[in-house]
């Protein structure tokens, strides 16, 4: 029975009124009273409808509706509710984190309150204190009220001039030319990097044009337009950036580069700094980097259970080279941090060089190339071929030099992992062929290439079902993976929602195709067989393809149809 059957104002414990109702039976709420009074026991102190929705007898909109209901308030779904502005002014942001209510809006002289528990009788007081409204509370479902509370924490430039530290000694110079910038383009600049932070962007870009400011987020491998300054605050937050990543303000022709480390909210974010001279002006590129942030396991990466039993036994065997390939921004380094982070014991000297050192690995020795000091790969390489290693990871080959010590490192005995830029795993072959390695050494040396990419995952919130009949989809995209008897299949599409900030999309997950290095792949190498060919003929060897992980995907509702076609054309 729906929740919103519920007589309002009823003064019956949540449990038995879903019981009544017929939305959990008695066996369950004994099994959650009981559960319910053991980690009250043991010191939790969750309430009851969070052990219904752990135990998966309710979802969180049902609870919140019997919630709502119980206390003879309205439910709604803040998605669908048009947020008046002005309402959210009325109360501080710290009271809105500290009560977990959030203005909302107006109605018959009386302030809109969405709560998570709208009985709390102390929290509306003092709401009615603060405002100087008499309250209207209403009811919204936890996730969405934390959504929109952290969506206002990053547009409240009063809360975040305080939570903003930018951790760099100034020079007496500097400070001077600070004062000059005002408080405006500081407040600005610390909105836009706690908000970036908040939202889980990989860059942002600051971009004049002719008449405005436009400012970008890259999340989840996506552009999204977030905010429009007015335009008299460019040149001004655009010195400030330059300030406190040590760059030269006055200079503003040719490109710079920089670094900036802020702490956001308890996390070390590092901001490497970018600026580019266009038409309209110096666009400003920010680089994000969490230090804080934990190193993804393998496990996590999103292989498919067959694949990541092979991965593991590869990265695992005492010599050879393990090439990763793919497009920037494709997630090769996080592969190999996750398969240096399994790899990682007191028996094993692991060495990397890497440009940048993206996240600092606890008993690996990691080297930073410097060619300006002279330090390059291929010289780091055979640095390291010096220090007695087991396991060896370079950033990228990039060059003859580098591609060759690395195959003849794998041949003499070390575990050679690196990166490529090359659109399938079969292309990692010729391209080792285009740089100058000979076939041979190429065919001896490397044991297995990864190409990957990344899809977006679908919000679990808001993602929508859909039936797509198979002659529709097989006319479409005919290789996808439908068995003989299936003739409908269900998929899911973007919605979008408060949570992923209308995307419809949450978070990435890998796609993978994993190439191993056969005797027949090796015959094709020593042959000079092109990438076609080799791919062929690994997929006739049971190779999955980066296309046909990506549709598996979907199947299993991860993602949609739209963003796999969208990264795999």
């Amino acid at each position: 029975m729906e929740a919103n059957k519920i007589t309002k104002g009823s003064e019956k414990k949540i449990g038995h009124l879903m019981l009544e109702q017929g939305i959990i039976t008695r066996e369950q709420l004994k099994e959650a009273l009981d559960l319910h009074q053991k980690e009250r026991s043991c010191g939790e102190k969750k309430n009851f409808g969070q052990i219904l929705i752990e135990l998966g007898f309710v979802n969180e909109e049902t609870l919140t509706s019997v919630v709502a209901c119980q206390a003879g308030v309205d439910f709604i779904r803040l998605e669908n509710y048009i947020i008046d502005k002005t309402a959210t002014t009325l109360i501080d942001s710290d009271s809105i984190r500290r009560y977990r209510a959030i203005p909302i809006g107006f109605e018959n002289g009386l302030l809109v309150v969405a709560m998570s528990d709208p009985n709390d009788i102390l929290a509306i007081d003092d709401i009615r204190l603060i405002s100087g409204y008499e309250i209207k509370p209403v009811c919204a479902s936890e996730s969405e009220l934390k959504a929109l509370i952290d969506q206002h924490a990053r547009i409240s430039s009063d809360s975040l001039v305080d939570e903003v530290d930018i951790e760099q000694d100034q020079t007496e110079k500097e400070d001077q030319q600070a004062s000059l910038i005002g408080k405006p383009a500081v407040q600005l600049a610390n909105l836009i990097f706690n908000q970036a932070a908040q939202d889980g962007a990989s860059d942002i870009h600051i971009e004049p044009q002719d008449k405005d400011l436009r400012v970008r987020f890259r999340i989840d491998g996506v552009l999204h337009e977030v905010m429009q300054p007015p335009y008299k605050l460019y040149l001004p937050l655009v010195s400030r950036i330059k300030v406190v990543a040590n760059m030269d303000i006055a200079n503003r022709r040719v490109p710079q580069d920089g670094r900036i480390s802020l702490k956001l909210d308890r996390r070390m974010i590092d901001l490497r700094v970018a600026s580019l001279p266009t038409a309209y002006g110096e666009k400003i590129t920010l680089r994000l980097l969490d230090r804080s942030a934990q190193i993804i396991t393998l496990s996590e990466l999103g292989f498919p259970d067959s694949q990541l039993k092979l991965f593991r036994k590869l990265i695992n065997k005492p010599h050879g080279c393990m090439l990763v390939t793919g497009p920037t921004g494709s997630g090769k380094t996080t592969t190999l941090y996750a398969g240096l982070t399994e790899l990682n014991s007191v028996e094993k000297n692991i060495i990397t060089v890497e440009d940048p050192i993206e996240y600092r690995l606890a008993g690996i020795n990691q080297i930073q190339i410097n060619p300006r000091a002279g330090l390059t790969f291929a010289s780091g390489l055979k640095s390291i071929l010096r220090n007695d290693p087991d396991i060896i990871m370079i950033g990228e080959i990039r060059d003859h030099e580098t591609a060759r010590i690395s195959v003849e490192s794998a041949l003499t005995g070390h575990m050679v992992l690196s990166t490529l830029h090359t659109n399938d795993a079969a292309g990692a072959i010729t391209r080792l062929g285009d740089m100058g390695i000979e076939s041979y050494l190429t065919a001896s040396s490397v044991i297995a290439v990864l190409a990957q990419r990344l899809v977006r995952l679908l919000c679990n919130y808001c993602r929508e079902e859909q039936t797509l009949g198979r002659e529709e989809l097989l006319a479409s995209i005919p290789d996808f993976p439908l068995r003989k008897d299936e003739r409908d299949l269900k998929v899911y599409k973007p919605v979008g929602c408060l949570r992923c900030a209308r995307t419809g999309y949450k978070g990435r997950r890998g796609v993978y195709e994993l190439l191993i290095i056969s005797d027949k792949i090796k015959h094709l190498t020593l042959q000079r067989s092109s990438a076609g060919e080799i791919h062929e003929a690994a997929v006739s060897e049971g190779m999955i393809s980066l296309r046909q992980d990506g549709l598996m995907k979907v199947r299993a509702g991860l993602t949609s149809l739209e963003e796999v076609l969208r990264v795999l054309p």
